[in-house]
C-alpha cells in the first residue's frame, strides 16, 4: 500500500541529506581557503575575483586627512569631503537628527562595515576606501556609507559587480532577502536590496543600495526595527545624493530621475533556483543556509501523496538543489528540496501543478497512514498554486512530518519539500513565501 514505507524512506532522505551536508561542508572550506568566485561583469560578460583576502588590519585614522590606503597619484577622493554628511543623511528619515559618529579611511576600515560583506576591500588593489557610520538618537537607527575607489572605470565595473555578489549570495547567519530593486538614475547603475533578521514583533531590516559612479562603487546601507519590510525609497534618495557628491571626482554622474524598480538580485550561482538568502529564517538555527545539487533522479515526493514523475509528466527539463546547515547541529533530515521543471508550454506546466494539488487533496483517501492539512494558497499575478502539511504514521509509534508546496509560473512548475522536525519548523506564512519565491527564481531556469 503506498506510504507503507514511509520509514525506510525517510532513512534515505536523511543519508542523502547529510551527504549534501558533507558536501556542501567542503564547498565552505574550499571558499574560505581563498578560491575565485565567478561573477558577472558589465553586460553580461565573466570574471573571476578573488573572493577572500584583505590587507592586515591597522591602527584607526579618524578624520579628515588624505587616506593613505596604497601607495597612488590619484586624487580621486583622497579626503572625506565629498562623503554624505549629517545633512545629507537626513533624508534616511525625517525624524530625529543625523549625526556622524566615525569615519576611518584606508587599513582603518574593518572588516565588515555592511551586511553581507564577504571582505574588507572588493577590489584588494583599490585606491582607497571610505567608511562613515551615522547614527539617529532619537529613533536609534543606524546607517553606514562604503566606498571603494578602484584604479580605473573597467575595475571599479568589477568591484560593483563583486559587492552585489556579496548580497545575492550571502551566506550572513540569519539574514534573508525580503526584496530586491534596480535603481537608475543613480550613478551609472546600482541595486537595492532589503534583508531582514529572524522577524519578531519587530524585524530588524537592513537597507542597501550599491551603485556604481565611474572609479567608485558605493554603498549605502540603512538599519531599522518595523513591524513591515521598509520601501526603498529613502535609502535611494540618500544613494542618490551620496553618488551625486562622490561623480564629480569619480566621474559616472547619473541622469534622469532616480527610480528603484522591483528585481530580485541575481543568483549567478545556481540560476533558476533559490539563493541561500532567500531561505527561511529559524530562530532556532544562528548558522547559514548553504546549496548542493541533488542527485539527478525523475521522482521527489514526501512519502505517497504527491505522486510525482516528471518523465511521464513530459518536463523538457528538472533539477533539484538542496538546502542544508552543515554547521548547525540538527538532526541529517532536516533541510529544503527546490525542484524546477520546465514544459513545452504554460498549459503543460498548468496540468501538471493541478494533477500534484489533486493528489495531495485525496491523499487521505489514497494513503492509509497519511493525514494532510492545507495550509494555504499561492497566489499573485504570475503564480498560482498551494501548501499542505503531511504526516506519515510509520506504523512502529513514529511519525514523519512534511510540508509541501507546488506552484506555476508560465512553463514552469516549482515543488518545495520541508521536513517538520522536533522544535525546527516554520509558519504557513513563512513557507509559502518561500514556495513564491522559488517560483520567481525560477524564471531564469533555462
Amino acid at each position: 500500500m503506498a506510504g507503507s514505507h514511509r520509514a525506510s524512506r525517510a532513512g534515505g532522505r536523511a543519508a542523502a541529506r547529510e551527504a549534501r551536508r558533507q558536501q556542501a561542508r567542503k564547498r565552505n572550506q574550499t571558499i574560505a581557503a581563498g578560491v575565485a568566485v565567478v561573477v558577472l561583469v558589465g553586460g553580461g560578460g565573466v570574471a573571476a575575483l578573488n573572493a577572500f583576502g584583505g590587507d592586515k588590519k591597522a591602527d584607526a585614522k579618524i578624520g579628515n586627512g588624505p587616506s593613505d590606503d596604497k601607495p597612488n597619484d590619484s586624487n580621486v577622493l583622497a579626503d572625506d569631503k565629498a562623503l554624505l554628511d549629517a545633512v545629507g543623511a537626513k533624508s534616511l528619515g525625517a525624524t530625529g537628527t543625523w549625526a556622524v559618529t566615525n569615519t576611518a579611511d584606508g587599513d582603518a576600515a574593518p572588516d565588515t562595515a555592511f551586511v553581507c560583506q564577504a571582505q574588507r576591500f572588493a577590489d584588494p588593489s583599490g585606491l582607497r576606501t571610505w567608511v562613515r557610520n551615522f547614527t539617529n538618537a532619537t529613533t536609534k537607527d543606524t546607517a553606514v556609507q562604503y566606498v571603494e575607489v578602484s584604479s580605473d572605470k573597467t575595475t571599479a565595473a568589477k568591484t560593483y559587480t563583486s559587492v552585489v555578489h556579496w548580497l545575492s549570495q550571502c551566506t550572513a547567519a540569519q539574514t534573508r532577502l525580503s526584496s530586491g530593486y534596480v535603481t537608475t538614475g543613480v550613478g551609472e547603475r546600482g541595486v537595492i536590496a532589503v534583508f531582514g533578521m529572524v522577524p519578531g514583533s519587530k524585524t530588524k531590516y537592513k537597507t542597501v543600495a550599491v551603485t556604481l559612479a565611474g572609479q567608485a562603487t558605493v554603498v549605502v546601507e540603512h538599519d531599522t526595527l518595523s513591524a513591515t519590510p521598509p520601501k526603498p525609497d529613502a535609502v535611494l534618495a540618500t544613494a542618490n545624493v551620496a553618488a551625486k557628491k562622490i561623480c564629480a571626482q569619480s566621474g559616472g554622474c547619473g541622469t534622469g530621475a532616480a527610480v528603484a524598480k522591483p528585481a530580485l538580485l541575481p543568483n549567478v550561482d545556481a540560476p533558476g533556483f533559490m539563493a541561500s538568502v532567500d531561505l527561511p529564517l529559524l530562530d532556532e538555527i544562528n548558522k547559514p543556509w548553504v546549496s548542493a545539487p541533488a542527485a539527478k533522479g525523475n521522482s521527489n515526493g514526501s512519502g505517497g501523496c504527491e505522486k510525482i514523475d516528471l518523465k511521464k509528466a513530459k518536463a523538457t527539463k528538472f533539477g533539484t538543489v538542496t538546502y542544508v546547515t552543515p554547521e548547525a547541529k540538527v538532526p541529517t533530515e532536516f533541510g529544503l528540496d527546490d525542484t524546477v521543471a520546465k514544459f513545452a508550454t504554460p498549459t503543460a506546466a498548468a496540468n501538471f501543478v493541478s494533477q500534484i494539488r489533486k493528489n495531495v487533496d485525496a491523499c487521505e483517501k489514497n494513503v492509509s497512514n497519511a493525514s494532510v492539512q492545507s495550509t494555504g494558497t499561492i497566489q499573485t499575478s504570475t503564480i498560482k498554486g498551494k501548501s499542505w502539511k503531511a504526516t506519515y504514521d510509520s506504523g512502529d509509534g513514529k511519525k514523519f512530518a512534511y510540508r509541501i508546496g507546488i506552484a506555476g509560473s508560465g512553463d514552469r512548475a516549482v515543488y518545495v519539500l520541508f521536513p517538520v522536525l522536533k522544535g525546527l519548523d516554520i509558519s504557513d506564512t513563512s513557507f509559502n513565501e518561500t514556495v513564491a519565491r522559488a517560483v520567481d527564481r525560477s524564471a531564469a531556469y533555462k
